[in-house]
């Protein structure tokens, strides 16, 4: 009968932390998602284009948003979409 009542609780405290842990983000939904910094390394990952894509539209467009801290280069993730999607870069 005690063990019975063990299991309860160890469920009880199971569910307590999961409805907890998900409460953190319940007004913050964009919290999870995509970082907020990106290396240069991994941009390729992040918006589906080559490596030398990548290269040349950073050498064609030096003016994209970038953080720089202790020599490595990091792009704002929604800077950077948005500076991607804006009309600005395909006016030239």
């Amino acid at each position: 009968m005690a063990l019975s009542f063990f299991w309860i609780g160890v469920g009880l405290a199971a569910l307590g932390y999961f409805i907890g842990d998900g409460l953190k983000n319940f007004k913050n939904p964009k919290g999870s998602g995509y970082p907020t910094l990106i290396n240069e390394k991994d941009l390729p990952i992040y918006f589906g284009l080559s490596k030398e894509e990548i290269l040349e539209l950073l050498r064609k467009y030096p003016n994209a948003p970038k953080i720089e801290l202790n020599g490595t280069t990091y792009f704002p993730y929604h800077q950077f979409l948005e500076w991607l999607s804006s009309n600005d870069i395909y006016k030239n």
